[in-house]
């Protein structure tokens, strides 16, 4: 887990919701007040990932991506308060990736031929160095879409 990942986890620990169903991908779950609609979560100790797809008071229906069997009633939801994102950049096209960003090269790794559930793994390889070549200087003015620099 990232220091990022870290600090956020902590902020929301007071706002941990609560599985109230599962019916298989679908969780629903109380305590979610202050979620938003397509904030990523986290399902159960198991960490299971999750998007919340509806909203109707404190409840949430989260669409949970990994398998469902086991978890019920009872069990924590850890709202992120963030969206479901993937993330960009340099080695991104390097990788093969499962449908939330895991590179499965690295999932073997750590868990084996098997992806098994709650499995978090960065999606970009954080101790590869890139050469940046700047195009823009200190100072000037970029707008949305503007190269500033080459990888």
């Amino acid at each position: 887990m990232s220091e990022n990942q870290e600090i956020k986890e902590k902020r929301t620990q007071s706002e941990v919701g609560m599985i109230v169903k599962v019916s298989g991908p679908l969780v629903v779950a109380k305590g979610m007040a202050g979620s938003k609609m397509f904030d990523m979560v986290r399902v159960s100790e198991q960490r299971l990932l999750g998007e919340i797809i509806g909203l109707a008071g404190d409840e949430a229906a989260i669409q949970v991506y990994e398998e469902t069997a086991g978890i019920g009633p009872g069990e924590p939801v850890f709202p992120s308060h963030e969206p479901l994102s993937v993330e960009l950049g340099p080695g991104l096209i390097e990788s093969i990736y499962d449908g939330v960003q895991r590179p499965l090269d690295v999932v073997r790794s750590v868990a084996g031929d098997f992806i098994s559930r709650g499995v978090e793994v960065p999606g970009l390889n954080r101790d590869r160095k890139w050469y940046f070549k700047p195009i823009v200087k200190a100072g000037d003015e970029v707008e949305p879409g503007d190269v500033i620099g080459e990888v």
